[in-house]
């Protein structure tokens, strides 16, 4: 790994997430019964939510003033206040894309779809040979599912170093967020993403990068976090539906999260559509790993991180699947969640950076 790539990075990286002024979101209709449902794990629906309500409107019923601050739920990443109010606990930078002059990695970002918003930044890595294709990195961000973004500076170093080590094409999607649109939009917007990258197959797509410079025989899927846990999505979807034209060659899950935490109610909650604990992207089931559509995986776990636990259990129950790829899982020894974000020149953070661009490398 180049020294001078790594200090270049770090020097200018901040910490992993950007902890700022309260964000605060006011939905229209109240959802303090939508919150007590969610949490049990019940399984409910917008229609539920204006149903209670419409019917405490109509029935004549004078209910007795809500205290704006009383707090109805508290979860790792938000707040919800008995009067609808979500006070998110982090916010998003975000900057506009800048080509990188220590490794050449030009960047630019894409929409995908209008209705609903989703775009995607772009990574190409420096052209030496204007015949030559690159594999891709299809990367999903992390955040909870509600905070960060394809677009934050953490990822925009994190990636344009992996796209210069690995001599990849990266493609990070931009995919919707709780609360504005909740679970399941990531998983919708991230396929939709992915099959838009797909559309470049016959060299004739929107994008003139993928159609030049991209070699769709050889796709990998990854994120960190929960983009590791819609990573898995998307390759289950991949599996199932089959992606014309694409090989998927690998995934890697970095310290992903899946069911089997406290964090379950706050995934429940922003995924009114649930299945409760149950539901297969929470907690993947034998069929749905058994059919993964990716012939390689790569999982990383942190020693510390609170979703260690998870993140093996994955693995190795993908393994007892009856999946016919193979699987490999790294542990990072005393350190905590997506560590290697806050400094890439971190030996263990540079070890594990390695072994991603040496994944992408193997045929």
């Amino acid at each position: 790994m180049a020294s001078l790539f790594l200090n270049h990075f770090s020097s200018a990286l901040c910490r992993r997430y950007s902890f700022k002024a309260a964000v605060y979101v006011n939905w229209s209709t109240p959802i303090t019964s939508l919150s007590k449902m969610a949490s049990s794990g019940s399984s409910v629906s917008t229609s539920s939510r204006t149903h209670i309500h419409n019917s405490s409107v109509t029935s004549g019923h004078h209910p007795n003033p809500i205290d704006p601050n009383e707090v109805a739920h508290e979860f790792r990443f938000f707040r919800v206040y008995k009067d609808g109010r979500i006070e998110k606990f982090r916010s998003t930078e975000k900057i506009p894309p800048s080509d990188d002059p220590v490794t050449g990695v030009r960047i630019k970002d894409v929409e995908i779809s209008s209705q609903p918003a989703v775009s995607a930044r772009i990574f190409l890595p420096k052209i030496r040979d204007s015949t030559r294709k690159f594999p891709v990195l299809y990367h999903v961000h992390g955040g909870g599912f509600c905070f960060e973004s394809a677009f934050s500076p953490i990822h925009s170093k994190y990636l344009t170093l992996l796209t210069a080590e690995a001599d990849v094409i990266t493609v990070s999607v931009e995919y919707g967020l709780f609360p504005d649109r909740p679970i399941p939009a990531c998983y919708e917007d991230s396929w939709a993403g992915l099959q838009w990258v797909a559309g470049h197959v016959n060299g004739n797509g929107p994008e003139s990068w993928l159609n030049e410079h991209a070699d769709l025989g050889r796709v990998f899927i990854g994120g960190e976090s929960a983009g590791g846990n819609i990573s898995h999505n998307l390759a289950v979807r991949i599996g199932t539906l089959g992606l014309p034209g694409v090989n998927v060659a690998g995934m890697v899950l970095v310290h992903p999260y899946f069911g089997g935490t406290d964090d379950d109610q706050m995934w429940l909650y922003m995924c009114p559509s649930n299945g409760r604990l149950q539901d297969p992207r929470l907690k993947p089931s034998a069929e749905d790993l058994a059919r993964l559509g990716s012939k390689r995986v790569l999982i990383f776990v942190a020693e510390k991180d609170h979703l260690n636990v998870v993140g093996r259990n994955y693995y190795q129950e993908l393994k007892e699947s009856g999946w016919k790829g193979s699987a490999e899982i790294l542990e990072n020894e005393g350190e905590d969640h997506c560590f290697h974000m806050e400094n890439l020149s971190n030996e263990k953070a540079v070890t594990l950076i390695q072994r991603f661009v040496s994944f992408m490398k193997e045929e």
